[in-house]
């Protein structure tokens, strides 16, 4: 089957440009990497990921960590477990 048709969308350029340097990494072109994206919806019949919308815990947790607060840094995987009591 020929490949004919077009997509066209509008899109942030950083968020462009991120993408499009995790498809170069993954040794993909744009055009590769919507085809994926595409043929996963069509196995799915669906998106190939989870859609949802925060609730107020994550949501605020968000907004926590995006403003530097409610942070607890470790310095290794171990001090992570330990903080944790794992």
């Amino acid at each position: 089957m020929s490949k004919t048709a077009m997509i066209r969308a509008r899109i942030e350029p950083d968020l462009k440009e991120k993408a499009e340097a995790v498809f170069r990494e993954l040794g993909l072109s744009v055009t590769q990497a919507l085809a994926l994206f595409y043929k996963q919806v069509e196995l799915r019949h669906g998106l190939p990921f989870d859609v949802v919308i925060p609730n107020s815990t994550t949501q605020k947790t968000f907004e926590d960590t995006d403003s530097g607060r409610n942070l607890v840094v470790c310095k290794d995987a171990k001090d992570m477990f330990e903080k944790l009591g794992i």
